[in-house]
């Protein structure tokens, strides 16, 4: 295990500190790139760069796991959403809520440290889909973590103290910040929220010791730059393409991918054109910036089917050729693969009921919009599926490279949709529709645990959810076992090979997190923040009212 320590003082000769420091900084990046293999510790979203939430610890299993049982628990005093991530290194558990960072034992669940944030007021307003944060990074010794008015902050990892806070925009224009940094070839990157309010996205490097900002690429293109011709006039001011969900980043090729989201407005027809880059990923050098290639979904999207949550990074074998390959359930309902290296089309299938589009053309790469999209665009009032939160939500999925799946929780549902005029307010949102919410099947499960089939979009197997459908994420092992948790608060495990439901646990609130597990002196953990709220919090139907508000963090062994 290689340690991640802070470099402060003690150090005679200038020479002899900036050597050490380079070497200890070197050893702390080789730990993150290897932080997919290790079990130790959990030093990144998505338990690795690849983003696959994939373990190989297999003490627990699919035939033990029915003696899974509560280690410990925490409350996070906090009743709003928790989408946290937990982070754990060095025997040390950090745990993120929209205005608290905590510092616990990852054995005992005792707090170590807490750092409140202090935030504005009416910043709350301005939060799009839940009062949330979705966890931190880890690197030299700093936790980097975003804040709901648009900063980053860096804190001493084992005191808690803050180091610095830098200012990434003005939260009173709509523009937030919810997601994990990253951490890649020594840079901090960051999103943004705000694809409702009228804002213009970006993506930020940051300098780790400092806060300085080292670079920024907007995320729509601007008259002048490249791209800009798919936007009339000055809309890309306002266009959107959000970036707040934390990217992946393959060290070999050192690109970062990052994933956009809707434009704006939602109404398609105010900005008539492809509008680059919305809803697209993109392919990012981490010490510059910049852009080497994007991929574009859904093109002058109508429907608010973000890309922010980019995916994996998957090594697999695509007719008899090995391939590095992305792949992203989109909420346009459509599950993709793209070769990494370039960004090329290599598949494109619906993995949930689509009839926006009929296909997804290999060649062009872009959606043959079906005729309820073109009567949409007429004017038309229609149903579309999938809804607004898509076929597969913010929450991201799993990997298991011995089945070769991948394991989502997705919806099914649809939303009635019909234009209306736009009008821009600073601070409000500008959709630019008749928004009346979504739509769920009376006789069919509003949504799945679903093992699909990367190339095709088929599942193998379906487990369905009961009454609410679950925006967890999910955790998948070498055990053959994949993680989530339910809208009504159990936490369980599930059969990879088989979708059967092997064990459940009630933890008094929904589950919206994303499951982690690690190991210490050879035993194996899992550990999981629960507490209702976020998107689904706002627009699920009533029953989410008997479900408990109140965030804990939840730590299991077997025994």
């Amino acid at each position: 295990m290689v340690q991640i320590r802070s470099l402060v003082g003690g150090v005679a000769g200038g020479v002899m500190a900036v050597a050490l420091m380079a070497g200890a900084q070197a050893q702390s990046l080789e730990a993150l790139k290897q932080d997919a293999k290790s079990t130790d510790d959990v030093l990144t979203y998505g338990m690795g760069y690849n983003n696959q939430r994939y373990s190989p610890l297999k003490q627990i299993n699919s035939r033990n796991v029915a003696n899974m049982t509560a280690k410990w628990s925490y409350s996070l005093n906090n009743p709003q959403g928790q989408e946290s991530q937990p982070i754990v290194f060095d025997g040390v558990m950090y745990v993120t809520t929209h205005n608290t960072t905590v510092a616990l034992d990852p054995l005992t669940g005792k707090q170590l440290w807490k750092q409140d944030i202090e935030l504005p007021q009416d910043v709350f307003k301005m939060a799009c889909c839940g009062i949330v944060n979705r966890g931190a990074a880890i690197f030299d010794g700093k936790l980097f973590r975003a804040t709901l008015d648009a900063h980053i902050i860096a804190l001493d990892a084992k005191t808690g103290k803050q180091l610095w806070k830098s200012k990434a925009a003005d939260y009173k224009d709509g523009q937030a910040m919810t997601g994990a940094p990253l951490i890649a070839n020594g840079v901090v990157i960051t999103g943004i929220a705000g694809g409702e309010y009228g804002t213009r996205g970006f993506i930020d490097g940051w300098e780790p010791a400092t806060g300085k900002k080292l670079w920024r690429i907007y995320t729509t293109a601007a008259p002048g730059e490249k791209g800009g011709d798919t936007w009339p006039g000055d809309t890309a001011m306002k266009g959107g393409a959000p970036s707040w969900l934390t990217g992946a980043y393959d060290p070999e090729l050192d690109l970062v991918y990052w994933g956009t989201g809707n434009g704006g407005p939602w109404n398609a027809e105010a900005r008539k054109g492809d509008n680059l880059y919305v809803d697209s990923v993109l392919a990012i050098r981490p010490s510059t910036g910049e852009l080497v290639w994007h991929y574009q979904f859904s093109p002058n999207d109508l429907y608010d089917y973000d890309a922010t949550e980019v995916g994996m990074l998957v090594d697999m074998k695509i007719n008899g050729e090995n391939k590095k390959v992305l792949t992203q359930a989109n909420r346009n309902g459509f599950f993709y693969v793209l070769d990494r290296t370039n960004g090329k089309l290599l598949a494109a299938n619906p993995y949930v009921k689509v009839n926006w589009a009929d296909k997804i053309d290999l060649t062009t790469g872009r959606p043959v919009e079906s005729d309820v999209t073109k009567r949409i665009r007429a004017g038309g009032d229609e149903e579309v599926w999938p809804s607004v939160v898509g076929g597969k939500n913010w929450n991201p999925m799993s990997w298991n490279p011995s089945t070769g799946l991948a394991y989502a929780n997705t919806l099914n549902m649809s939303w009635p949709y019909q234009l209306a005029k736009p009008e821009y307010k600073r601070g409000e949102w500008y959709l630019g529709v008749n928004f009346r919410g979504v739509t769920m099947p009376k006789d069919q499960p509003h949504g799945y645990l679903s093992a699909i089939d990367p190339m095709t979009g088929k599942s193998k197997w379906q487990m369905a959810w009961p009454g609410q459908p679950s925006m967890a994420g999910t955790l998948s092992t070498a055990g053959d076992l994949v993680f989530t948790g339910a809208a009504t608060g159990e936490f369980m495990a599930v059969n990879a090979s088989t979708g059967e439901k092997l064990w459940q646990f009630q933890t008094g609130s929904g589950i919206i997190g994303l499951p982690v597990t690690w190991s210490h002196n050879g035993k194996q953990y899992v550990s999981v923040v629960s507490g209702a709220g976020g998107v689904w919090g706002l627009l699920g139907d009533e029953r989410m009212a008997s479900v408990p508000a109140g965030g804990s963090v939840w730590t299991f062994e077997v025994r």
